[in-house]
């Protein structure tokens, strides 16, 4: 098969279109869970306590459906190991390890810019609250 015809089998895939399965994937990885997540499990294996201790606020099942979905998508493994309480470890894949810069500069970018958010929230609510006593 000649390289012409791959290229023209390839599907063009455009994040734009709301059909494209890309839209799947910016789903999964700009849920803010998922960013929490693999930024923990970037610096190494975690089990399940470990990433629930480490992602504050996180719920048991909000955790366990994340994990599913990203283990899903070839971001993470799930190891068990036979063992009595079993022993369940998760680790980012390669494809997962390919996100932790992207995930990395989000969560800097977050930390840095909070306070100015904070404050075009405030500006923001203020302005929307005097143009509805205005009119």
């Amino acid at each position: 098969m000649s390289d012409s015809i791959l290229l023209e089998t390839t599907p063009a895939w455009n994040v734009f279109n709301s059909l494209c399965p890309t839209r799947l994937v910016l789903d999964r990885i700009a849920d803010k869970w998922s960013v929490l997540i693999i930024q923990r499990l970037s610096s190494g294996t975690l089990r399940f306590a470990q990433l629930r201790r480490g992602v504050d606020g996180i719920s048991q099942k909000v955790l366990t459906n994340t994990l599913r979905g990203l283990e899903r998508d070839g971001i993470l493994t799930r190891r068990i190991y036979a063992s009595v309480p079993p022993k369940v470890e998760y680790s980012l894949t390669p494809l997962g390890q390919s996100l932790c810069g992207l995930v990395a500069g989000v969560c800097d970018w977050a930390e840095a810019n909070i306070e100015q958010v904070q404050i075009a929230r405030v500006a923001y609510d203020l302005a929307l609250h005097e143009s509805s006593v205005s009119q």
